[in-house]
């Protein structure tokens, strides 16, 4: 909830503001939507262009199909979701710091705050690079605020756009998402760096969700490879609470940073004893929680997202301790440096793979909507083309929609 006032009283400071003082600020504001134009960093983005046209060019060229790859999975995943559109939808709007009912994942604030910036960033200078590389000037470079969603843009001559070909003007269009992919895998191979140079064995893994609602972001066991013997860096002594979300069983009994020893007297050790313990859960199941602060009790209930699964409302991760060998070597600063640094990259590669992805939808505005358009330019008339793409954006606008209200919209009305 404090996540939540948070923002609220940011982005209604952030319209007053504007409101008041847009031409000294030189803000435009057309409807629902704050624009900042700029034409400083113009001459950066020429400069990266220029050095090598040829290698942006052939770059997208393997981006256009890999585009569409990803255009078309993420329409296959969007149509199968309508079968549980209202009980667990596919499209949620994730706030950094912001915990909701039935959120499928939980954005730590710093992080999330990091990560989704560097997903604007290299976006908007991916398509950028290539209007240049292809020869198209660049307007303006500025961010925008629609509503309450921030974002960034670069915008290209139009009429020079429309004058170009059908390839330079795929090229143009797909290079924001195929950039944040470039940066996703960049990230990735950081995190297995770090696991091969300073850790013996991965310790990198997607979110998953278990019976209770409870999320586990990393494994049970890193090392640390130091000269001589592999110590390993950490050990778990449990799983630790990270957050407790509002409006669910946990909260008002469990809290963050608890760190749970057992449940109804099965150890959790680690992740796996700790899905263990929650399998074959009941909805209406009484669970007594052994922790570092006492003994809890909790009775499950539907989850918000399946009604026919039970759920508690917390989301956790092995407690990991820096074992003895390696703290009186390295200390305990040292190693936690790491495991941030590593944190840090882990989502930025979620965020830039997530939201590289879902603008490859065949929508308008998005750029995976005009691509659509100008494949389908290839085949058929422009009279037709509106008629596909056209109730194809209302469509999947509904579904966002839809599931937004459901999903997000829902888990905020839980809070009162």
């Amino acid at each position: 909830m404090d996540a939540l006032w948070f923002y609220a009283i940011f982005f209604i400071a952030i319209w007053i503001i504007a409101i008041l003082f847009h031409k000294k600020l030189k803000i435009d504001i057309e409807g629902p939507l704050l624009m900042r134009r700029t034409k400083k960093l113009r001459g950066f983005i020429d400069g990266i262009a220029q050095r090598s046209p040829r290698f942006w060019k052939w770059t997208m060229n393997i981006g256009v199909p890999l585009g569409f790859f990803f255009m078309f999975l993420m329409l296959y995943f969007l149509v199968i979701s309508l079968e549980t559109l209202l009980e667990a939808p596919s499209v949620a709007i994730i706030l950094p710091g912001v915990d909701l009912p039935g959120q499928p994942i939980a954005v730590p604030l710093g992080y999330g705050i990091i990560g989704l910036a560097t997903v604007m960033i290299i976006h908007e200078f991916g398509h950028g690079i290539l209007a240049r590389a292809e020869g198209i000037n660049i307007k303006s470079i500025g961010v925008l605020l629609l509503a309450v969603l921030p974002g960034a843009f670069v915008e290209p001559d139009e009429d020079e756009v429309k004058k170009a070909s059908r390839i330079s003007k795929l090229r143009l269009y797909v290079a924001g998402s195929i950039f944040n992919f470039i940066l996703a895998a960049f990230s990735l191979i950081i995190i297995l760096g770090i696991s091969l140079m300073f850790i013996s064995g991965l310790s990198f893994g997607l979110p998953f969700v278990s019976m209770s609602g409870d999320n586990s972001l990393k494994p049970d066991t890193v090392w640390l490879n130091i000269s001589g013997p592999v110590y390993p860096t950490f050990h778990t002594d449990g799983v630790r609470i990270d957050s407790v979300v509002p409006a669910s069983p946990a909260e008002g009994v469990l809290q963050e940073g608890m760190v749970i020893k057992s449940i109804n007297g099965k150890p959790t050790g680690n992740s796996s004893q700790y899905l263990q313990a929650l399998n074959g859960t009941q909805i209406g199941d009484t669970l007594t929680f052994q922790t570092d602060k006492g003994t809890f009790t909790i009775q499950t209930v539907a989850s918000p997202n399946n009604a026919s699964k039970s759920y508690i409302g917390i989301r956790s991760e092995a407690n990991e301790v820096v074992n003895a060998d390696v703290y009186n070597i390295w200390g305990n600063s040292l190693p936690w440096m790491i495991n941030t640094f590593k944190e840090l990259f882990y989502w930025i590669f979620v965020l830039n793979l997530l939201v590289g992805m879902f603008n490859l939808l065949p929508m308008k505005p998005l750029d995976g909507g005009v691509m659509f358009e100008e494949l389908l330019r290839s085949k058929i008339s422009e009279k037709n083309v509106r008629l596909v793409t056209y109730p194809l954006s209302v469509f999947i606008i509904s579904i966002i929609i839809v599931s937004v209200i459901y999903g997000t919209g829902r888990g905020i009305a839980m809070l009162f």
